[in-house]
């Protein structure tokens, strides 16, 4: 009778963490940034029916990276805890530490069970308070550890590079405009170049505590966006030489189905 193949539980956590953060890191980078009248999110995505940032709650927005069909369980599930918790107490006692708490809980149980491959996913959690010493921005990563940011956070593909760009920038209480600017032009930068993003290709959205409304979620449309962006210098023109389906210069995404 042949020994069991044994592998020794280090190992097998260090197994599905870089399972993990290679799936990750083959998606786009998301940003947020606290501005001066909330929280922004910008991240490149040219689908317009698969949402990267979302709304939770009245106060409380979530922003993923990776597998979509993982992070959208994901939102559905908190939105769901959301509501009850408004429902069943008060609409104040829903907050973004309760549910990174929840999120934590859940990926750090499927991160350490052996039945199930880890989730390669990462998240934020935020959530915009009345002034901007109570905004809060919580990342959570695929094996439910959690981190306070604060002034501004980045995850998914070229994270270090976008960071080490936005942290130049100084753009933390900036107006929406200049942090909206600053964002979408790290989010452009990478080790081999710069590159200009379509607005097409954005999606971007805000907690914006000076609306009116209890809802402080606000996605930010083409128009609008080409308002706050002004001038930019051109777009690289193709590779006319590049193989058909072939990715374009300056990016590292598969030419089918790219991660969100």
């Amino acid at each position: 009778m042949s020994a069991p193949f044994y592998v020794s539980p280090e190992q097998l956590m260090k197994d599905r963490a870089d399972f993990a953060r290679k799936g990750i890191a083959r998606g786009r980078s998301v940003v947020a940034v606290q501005y001066a009248d909330g929280i922004l999110f910008v991240s490149e995505n040219p689908s317009q029916a698969l949402h990267k940032v979302s709304e939770i709650y009245d106060r409380i927005a979530f922003a993923a990276v990776g597998r979509y069909n993982e992070f959208e369980n994901l939102r559905i599930a908190g939105v769901r805890l959301a509501d009850m918790r408004g429902y069943a107490y008060d609409r104040r006692d829903v907050t973004g530490r309760g549910l990174a708490n929840a999120y934590a809980q859940t990926l750090g149980t499927i991160f350490s069970s052996g039945g199930e491959k880890p989730y390669e996913v990462e998240i934020f959690v935020a959530e915009v308070g009345d002034t901007p010493g109570e905004d809060q921005i919580f990342r959570l990563t695929y094996d439910g550890q959690v981190a306070d940011e604060q002034g501004f956070a980045v995850m998914g593909g070229s994270a270090e590079a976008v960071a080490t760009r936005l942290r130049e920038a100084d753009v933390v209480g900036a107006p929406l405009a200049d942090a909206l600017r600053a964002a979408v032009t790290a989010l452009g930068h990478s080790e081999t170049g710069d590159r200009v993003i379509p607005v097409g290709d954005l999606e971007v959205a805000v907690l914006d505590r000076t609306r009116a409304q209890t809802r402080k979620f606000l996605r930010l449309m083409p128009a609008r966006l080409e308002d706050l962006l002004g001038e930019r210098a051109a777009a690289p023109a193709p590779d006319a030489s590049a193989a058909p389906g072939a990715p374009a210069a300056g990016t590292d995404e598969p030419p089918i189905a790219p991660p969100a």
